[in-house]
């Protein structure tokens, strides 16, 4: 078992986002060997890129308040929100408000076989 505080966790920027910090607060390297726990902060007035992958994204926002972007959609969303994105799908996270849009967001390890008939 760990328990750590995420805080503790270095966060890794990117040029390709600017005002985006990401923590792998739980990792392969923690002897999670299919998913991967991490935590985004998006500064005000910044946002992720927008992308798709074939993997999908479980998130849940525990701070500050933004959009998300999907496919010919667009979605508030704040503290307490639950987003589900499905593999494939174009998307992107934009904070709208004041202060840091923070959220947890659940994937699984990108090395990982995509679905279809290649996978094992």
């Amino acid at each position: 078992m760990i328990v750590r505080d995420y805080r503790d966790v270095e966060a890794k920027t990117s040029p390709e986002a600017a005002g985006v910090s990401l923590r792998w607060v739980v990792a392969r390297e923690d002897g999670a060997p299919r998913f991967a726990m991490r935590v985004i902060e998006v500064e005000p007035g910044c946002a992720t890129p927008h992308h798709r992958h074939w993997w999908e994204h479980e998130v849940f926002v525990l701070a500050g308040r933004g959009v998300v972007k999907g496919e010919g959609q667009e979605r508030p969303i704040a503290a307490g929100s639950v987003v589900f994105v499905p593999g494939e799908e174009l998307h992107q996270f934009v904070n709208t408000g004041a202060e840091p849009l923070r959220f947890i967001c659940m994937v699984p390890h990108t090395d990982a076989d995509p679905p279809g008939p290649t996978a094992r």
